[in-house]
């Protein structure tokens, strides 16, 4: 087809298909750990870490499986069909019904679900990873010698595939995850969103088979890989038997392994090992550049995601791809050509350290966005501690007194004080006084560690109160909505929102919460009474708020309400992580393109699939580094998190810069063209002697 191998079609849909399925998935990975499997932040960032590291470790076995024994057809097919089957198992452990047998909204078998999520992540790591080096090569080997044009076309469409799977999936999987679904209660639809992406590997699945009798299948030759550890091996062995001072050094290491091993492969495999050493520093940047994934995103859950429509914390990650397909060409066009007109030699190594300085400076970005999230995170009780806020209901104001002699407060009418902290223990009673009324209120047996909301209302001849209990110690979870109601109105009310019923409530008693969605919708509250029956549209309440809605009398048919701010709705937009993600992917663009051409340029051309299991091996490590700072940091603010993996970088970017300093760059097809010249000489030499010998042989 149009000069290109029919088959090559088939592998590059496969391709698409099973990015959007990963892409996808991991996109709404943590939020699923958090919300649906309620852990903690630190427990979720370390699974999903685990996870990813694991998906860049199965690599290397997939490269020795495919080239050492089922070839690299059956290794991609069988894998995917485990892939398939993981990914079908995380979608069934995340039903809420499999086991809300109470039909109460949550599961009543986490342990299952996180079983089945845990198998399902399992499964996927082993087939995401062992298919990923074999799927482009495959393609390549589709092609003939003379083709080098359509083969590098290929390439092309192939990379194009990757990225717009990863593009695609990571606009639509969080939005399918926000919407709600469920058979006996509503929520997020988890199942959906890892669903699709399930079903997309599926496809991948059939679409990579039905081109089966097309394809150039290349028979398995053997992993180079396990030759240069084999070489490797027997030069570390070789040389402890030989460590006597009565044997002669050798120039290097390697060298002891010439007993058993051409010179060759040594001359090749210590190249790779020079390469090698300098991939040391390179896991730091990783442990930076993967947490957008994980800690960015859930930094995302308390901001502000109105952009005119409302934009899920887990979207947030397409900023990074679409920054890629816009900085790649502009930094190619436009950056390098200006930095060599400026005559600066701006080596691949520098390159790199230039990157690893943008993600540190990443990270200090994000710090200084997080100090501004906490400034407006509400503050809630430590132990010890009980928070109390004063709500005046009536229109008379009111002084509050705290016993004994703790604090004294005026509260004007139709307001409410800010929480105020106390000391549980020291908390006794308070005496208020509206007017010519007075009353006094125990506060004997109130909780640690808790928040209350002391309303009251003259009344007649009195003065009503009720003590409520706000159950709510965070906040609201995935930028979602707290309200609750209070009738102040003299009779009972029964209020709707949205048609759908709240609670019918006498004087002064309130609802529980309600969760509604975040942003700029307006929802209709109605109160009904004997008297009466009215309405009014909701405030737009934004993103992670709480509020008390005081319902209060008629006004032609017009409820009047009273708001009272619980926590305040989320401030910070989403757009100030922008600048993080730009800083990150300008570091990516010049370390990770960067790394892999020098990788390349610097390595023999057997040896290539060695390097590249290099490079993934450092992106493994990279989230191992998150997963145990994670685990062992004792750091209780995030934003001293990441000031912390910002300095680590610096000082790995430092270090690296000094190791890149004593690097000799090589050429590995002059080297190689030298033992081809040598070995012509070798065989040449050794035709003339034999053919001395014959004709010596016949005088």
């Amino acid at each position: 087809c149009s000069g290109f191998p029919l088959s090559v079609f088939f592998i590059v849909i496969n391709e698409f298909c099973e990015r959007f399925s990963y892409y996808g998935m991991r996109a709404v990975l943590v939020l699923y750990f958090k919300y649906f499997l309620h852990w903690d932040d630190n427990l979720a960032t370390t699974i999903y870490h685990t996870f990813v590291a694991l998906c860049y470790l199965t690599p290397i076995l997939g490269a020795i499986i495919a080239d050492s024994w089922l070839g690299k057809f059956k290794t991609i097919f069988y894998l995917s069909i485990v892939y398939t089957i993981g990914q079908a198992v995380l979608s069934v452990g995340s039903i809420n019904d499999l086991t809300d047998h109470n039909r109460d909204g949550s599961p009543d078998n986490v342990a299952l679900h996180i079983a089945l999520s845990m198998i399902g992540l399992i499964l996927i790591a082993f087939g995401t990873g062992g298919i990923k080096p074999c799927v482009s090569a495959f393609g390549g080997d589709q092609f003939e010698e003379d083709q080098e044009e359509q083969r590098s076309t290929f390439f092309s469409l192939f990379y194009l595939s990757v990225n717009a799977g990863s593009l695609i999936s990571t606009i639509v999987t969080p939005n399918l995850r926000a919407t709600e679904c469920g058979i006996h209660t509503k929520q997020r639809c988890y199942p959906l969103a890892f669903g699709i992406p399930a079903i997309l590997m599926a496809v991948s699945l059939i679409v990579f088979v039905l081109g089966s009798r097309m394809y150039k299948k290349v028979k398995p030759q053997g992993n180079v890989m396990l030759q240069v550890c084999k070489c490797i091996g027997f030069a570390i062995k070789n040389r402890f038997r030989h460590r006597s001072k009565e044997f002669p050094k050798r120039e290097h290491w390697l060298d002891w392994a010439s007993e058993k091993y051409d010179k060759r492969l040594i001359a090749q495999t210590k190249m790779v090992l020079k390469v090698l050493f300098l991939y040391i520093p390179l896991p730091m940047f990783w442990a930076l550049f993967d947490q957008q994934g994980s800690r960015w995103t859930l930094q995302a859950t308390a901001m502000n995601g109105d952009f005119g429509i409302s934009v899920q914390p887990d979207q947030m990650q397409i900023v990074n791809p679409v920054l890629i397909v816009i900085m790649v060409p502009v930094v190619d066009s436009f950056i390098y050509p200006l930095i060599k007109k400026c005559k600066i030699n701006f080596t691949p190594l520098r390159k790199i350290t230039v990157g690893m300085f943008l993600a540190s400076m990443a990270f200090v970005a994000a710090a200084l966005l997080q100090v501004q999230i906490d400034k407006t995170s509400p503050v809630f009780p430590a132990s010890g501690q009980t928070q109390i806020r004063l709500m005046n209901l009536g229109n008379v104001p009111a002084t509050v007194q705290f016993q004994p002699q703790l604090q004294s407060v005026d509260v004007a009418p139709r307001e409410a004080t800010d929480y105020m902290i106390f000391k549980t223990s020291q908390l006794q009673s308070l005496n208020i006084t509206s007017g010519s009324l007075k009353k006094t209120q125990s506060l004997e047996g109130l909780l640690g560690e808790k928040r209350y909301t002391f309303a009251f209302q003259e009344f007649g001849v009195d003065i009503a109160s009720n003590l409520l209990f706000d159950n709510v110690t965070s906040k609201p979870e995935e930028g979602t909505n707290l309200i609750r109601f209070i009738n102040s109105y003299i009779l009972t009310a029964n209020v709707t929102l949205d048609d759908k019923a709240v609670a019918v409530l006498p004087h002064l008693s309130a609802s529980n919460y309600t969760t509604i969605p975040g942003g700029k919708r307006q929802h209709i509250i109605n109160s009904t009474t004997p008297l009466s029956s009215c309405t009014i549209p909701s405030k737009k309440f934004g993103f992670g708020s709480a509020y008390t809605i005081s319902v209060n009398s008629c006004t032609q048919d017009t409820l009047n309400v009273t708001y009272f701010e619980d926590i305040p709705p989320s401030s910070v937009h989403m757009a100030w992580q922008i600048p993080q993600y730009f800083l990150l992917t300008c570091g990516e663009v010049v370390f990770s393109v960067t790394g892999l051409e020098f990788s390349y340029s610097q390595a023999p051309s057997n040896m290539k699939s060695v390097l590249q299991a290099g490079w993934l091996l450092s992106v493994a490590v990279g989230n191992i580094i998150v997963l145990i700072v994670a685990g062992a940091s004792k750091l209780s603010k995030q934003w001293a998190e990441y000031v912390l993996f910002a300095s680590l970088l610096f000082v790995v970017c430092i270090i690296f810069a000094i190791m890149a300093n004593f690097y000799t760059y090589v050429d590995p097809n002059e080297i190689e063209a030298q033992f081809d010249r040598e070995e012509k000489e070798d065989k040449k030499g050794q035709e003339d002697r034999e053919k001395e010998a014959e004709a010596d042989s016949k005088m």
